[in-house]
C-alpha cells in the first residue's frame, strides 16, 4: 500500500510532533504546519526527506491559503488533514485579556474551519479531515470556559462537515483526547494561576494530583486505526481517556 500524505496542524510540538514522527516512520509523508517556522524546520529535519516543514498560523485567514498553496505546490493531493493546532491558557472570564481570548478563538475553532476549507479541494476520495477535542468540555475544569466552548464548537462543526462531505467520500472523526504528556509538552501558568486553577478544581470535585496521564506514544495507533479504515466504515468520534493510577510507558529516548 503506498504511503499517504498527511498534513498535521501544530506539528512543531506535543501530539502534532509525536504523530509526524510516527506516520513518517511508517512511510507516509508528513506536512507539517505550524506558526513558528523555525520550529517546524527543526522537527522536520530530525523526521527526515518524508516531512515537509510550511509555515502557518491557522487562526489567520491569508497564513492557511498561503500555507495550502505552498502544500498544493508538492503535493496536489493529500489524504489526511489532522486539525491539532490549538491553544490551552487557563484564565478566568472576568480577567482575560483581549489576547486570550481572540488567540483562543481563531487558533481552537476558526483554524479547523479554515483548514478544512483550504483542504477539501485537495483530498482525493477517501480522505480524511481529524479534528482534536478535549475531554474537558465534559468535565468540570475551571478557568477553561474559552477553551472549552471553543473544543465543543470544533465537535458540532466536525458533525455538520459530515454531512456536506459525505457525498464526496470524504469522512470526517472527532478525537475527544483525555490528557497527554510526552517530549514538546509545554504549559506555562504563573505559580499563583497554577495554585489556583488547582484550588479551584479541588472545590469542583476534581482532584488533578489523582488523575491519569498518557504519553502521546500511547495514543498514536489510535490516529493509525482511524486512517487506515476500510472504506466503509465511518468513526464519527473517538474518545479515550487516561486510567488512573496507571504509570505511563516512557517513550522511547
Amino acid at each position: 500500500m503506498a504511503g499517504k500524505v498527511i498534513a498535521i496542524t501544530g506539528a512543531n510540538g506535543g501530539l502534532g510532533r509525536a504523530l509526524a514522527q510516527f506516520f513518517a516512520g511508517g512511510g507516509d509523508e508528513v506536512v507539517l504546519l505550524g506558526r513558528k517556522f523555525d520550529k517546524v524546520q527543526e522537527v522536520a529535519a530530525a523526521i527526515g526527506e518524508r516531512a515537509t516543514p510550511v509555515a502557518c498560523d491557522v487562526g489567520v485567514p491569508s497564513s492557511v491559503r498561503a500555507a495550502f498553496e505552498t502544500i498544493a505546490a508538492k503535493f496536489p493531493k493529500i489524504d489526511v488533514l489532522i486539525n491539532n493546532a490549538a491553544i490551552f491558557q487557563p484564565f478566568t472570564i472576568e480577567e482575560a485579556t483581549d489576547d486570550q481570548i481572540m488567540s483562543a478563538v481563531l487558533a481552537n475553532l476558526a483554524g479547523p474551519i479554515l483548514c478544512a476549507r483550504s483542504a477539501i479541494p485537495m483530498l482525493n476520495r477517501g480522505g480524511h479531515i481529524i479534528n482534536i477535542s478535549s475531554e474537558s468540555i465534559a468535565l468540570p475544569f475551571p478557568h477553561l470556559g474559552v477553551y472549552q466552548a471553543t473544543k465543543a464548537g470544533v465537535e458540532n462543526f466536525a458533525h455538520h462537515l459530515h454531512l456536506e462531505l459525505e457525498d464526496k467520500g470524504i469522512r470526517v472523526t472527532v478525537v475527544r483526547a483525555g490528557q497527554m504528556m510526552g517530549p514538546g509538552m509545554s504549559l506555562e501558568m504563573e505559580p499563583a494561576a497554577a495554585q489556583r486553577f488547582g484550588m479551584e478544581a479541588m472545590r469542583r470535585g476534581m482532584n488533578l494530583q489523582a488523575r491519569g496521564i498518557t504519553q502521546y506514544q500511547s495514543t498514536l495507533n489510535i490516529f493509525r486505526t482511524l486512517i487506515d479504515l476500510p472504506e466503509d466504515v465511518h468513526v464519527g468520534t473517538v474518545t479515550f481517556q487516561s486510567r488512573a493510577g496507571v504509570l505511563p510507558p516512557m517513550p522511547p529516548r
